[in-house]
């Protein structure tokens, strides 16, 4: 039984491992982590090789089909593509104008690559969980997690960006002086000025971490749950209980991955809407 969970806790342990690349203490040269141990030496300047080409991929998949479509649009009978690009367009355009209450052309391209871009980050745990880390470890590649945003770093890159851009329509919209006079003089006057900073000050820098937390926790947690279900499969035996335990992993594994749909898209429009929400309040005098 010991031997059992000690290989179930390598089995998590090593899908939640992601491919670092990066140099360890007293070595000149950068390489492949082959353990946690290693990953964790390498510091903060390693990459996680996985979440940037993964992410990459799915970003340029965006941009070609996109892109096709536009290219390919006709003014007659559309097109299965054309037909779906123009509903996403559609969808993200009456998002933008139910929350974007201001002027800027950015907003809605942003919005639109936001939500493409985590979508289909987030599909990528629909995916059966093995797949991709067997396929790559006959290739030689000892970890590969394939959700991109079960790694924080690509969440918080992303949220940071946001942050960077509500930051700078901010000061563009309102001036150097109006930013600050919002950060210390709201909501109790000068008199308040030091709750006035403690108070604008977390709500400031709470944006981009909700934003990122709330993606990678939810991310994390399914991710894990499919795990599980599929440890459950590995503890098949060839019996009668056996037999109930891997069917039960199937229905498991079926229905957790229809109501995952759900959540994925949900997590998409959450980021983009939120994105959305902050950068109107950058634009607004006072919020």
């Amino acid at each position: 039984m010991s031997g059992e969970a000690h290989t179930s806790g390598e089995y998590i342990k090593h899908h939640l491992q992601n491919l670092t690349y990066g140099p360890l203490t007293g070595e000149e040269s950068a390489h492949v982590a082959h353990s946690a141990a290693e990953a964790k030496e390498m510091g903060f300047w390693a990459i996680n090789l996985d979440t940037t080409i993964i992410a990459f991929v799915l970003g340029a998949v965006f941009l070609f089909f996109f892109a096709r479509a536009a290219q390919r649009a006709t003014t007659g009978v559309p097109s299965g593509l054309q037909n779906f690009v123009e509903w996403v367009v559609e969808f993200i355009d009456t998002s933008v104008r139910g929350s974007f209450t201001s002027r800027n052309d950015m907003v809605a391209p942003l919005a639109l690559t936001l939500f493409a871009w985590v979508l289909l980050m987030n599909l990528m745990d629909l995916l059966p969980i093995d797949y991709l880390p067997m396929l790559a470890g006959a290739l030689g590649v000892p970890f590969l997690k394939v959700v991109p945003t079960t790694d924080p770093n690509a969440t918080f890159g992303m949220s940071i960006a946001v942050f960077i851009l509500v930051i700078y329509y901010s000061i563009k919209i309102k001036g150097l002086g109006g930013f600050v006079g919002e950060l210390t003089l709201q909501p109790f006057g000068k008199l308040g000025l030091p709750a006035n900073i403690f108070l604008e000050g977390v709500n400031l820098i709470a944006k981009p971490i909700s934003l990122a937390l709330r993606l990678f926790g939810n991310m994390y947690a399914g991710e894990m749950i499919f795990i599980l279900i599929a440890i459950m499969g590995a503890s098949a035996s060839v019996t009668l209980g056996g037999s109930v335990l891997f069917g039960s992993q199937i229905l498991l594994s079926l229905g957790w991955a229809i109501f995952h749909i759900l959540i994925v898209t949900l997590q998409a429009f959450i980021f983009m809407t939120l994105t959305i929400v902050y950068l109107d309040m950058a634009h607004q005098e006072h919020h």
